[in-house]
């Protein structure tokens, strides 16, 4: 790489992390109505929080949000870089997202961010993670299980469909840091006590639905 090249590369990961230190749970919980979501539910700044809290168009909105900041600018790393700048790039905007300048270091799991840099890194291995996470989601109703679940599938497929190393590198430390961040739900989990998600057609939710909820 050039000089130039080199310096580009940078300037697009500190940008990369940049973007994903904005926290959209912020942008449209407390700027957009009003509502400082760290102050309700389980505090966490994730989409199903926002859910929780807000209701599923502020969760949606979140979610995009969080998951457009992980793919816009890997894509553009993609696009001008190779897979090594491009993982750099994305690892970024997932530390931006898990430690927030803008929240002082705070910030959510990760999940949605990271999704938004698998689609852009490999998007056919993505689409039968993505379509995992929502069958654990439908069968479990914890949302912390099927990330885990699924980021954990999403690793094994890219050392199966043999990637190129730094995809799989990417994948393999991603999914260490969202396990990471999803400890505490790992030992509820383990003790039966997840919080669980109420779909439309289940029961009127038990105590442990209750919970803090796991967020993206």
């Amino acid at each position: 790489m050039t000089p130039a090249e080199i310096i580009a590369a940078l300037a697009l990961a500190v940008a990369g992390y940049a973007c994903g230190s904005i926290s959209f749970a912020i942008v449209v919980g407390k700027w957009g109505m009003g509502v400082d979501v760290r102050e309700h539910g389980s505090g966490n700044v994730g989409a199903t929080n926002v859910f929780r809290v807000l209701g599923w168009k502020a969760a949606v909105l979140v979610f995009l949000g969080d998951f457009m900041k992980g793919l816009v600018p890997t894509l553009v790393a993609v696009y001008f870089f190779g897979p090594w700048i491009a993982v750099i790039v994305g690892a970024s905007t997932v530390c931006g997202h898990m430690f927030s300048v803008f929240l002082r270091g705070s910030g959510g799991k990760g999940v949605a961010t990271a999704a938004g840099v698998a689609t852009a890194l490999m998007w056919h291995i993505f689409i039968p993670a993505i379509i995992l996470w929502a069958l654990v989601l439908v069968v479990s109703r914890m949302v912390s299980l099927a990330s885990i679940v699924a980021s954990s599938a999403f690793v094994a497929m890219t050392f199966i469909i043999d990637e190129p190393l730094a995809y799989q590198l990417f994948s393999l430390v991603t999914c260490l840091a969202i396990l990471w961040r999803h400890r505490a739900n790992i030992r509820r989990i383990a003790l039966g006590s997840e919080t669980r998600v109420r779909f439309p057609w289940n029961a009127a939710p038990q105590e442990s639905d209750q919970a803090e909820e796991s967020q993206p």
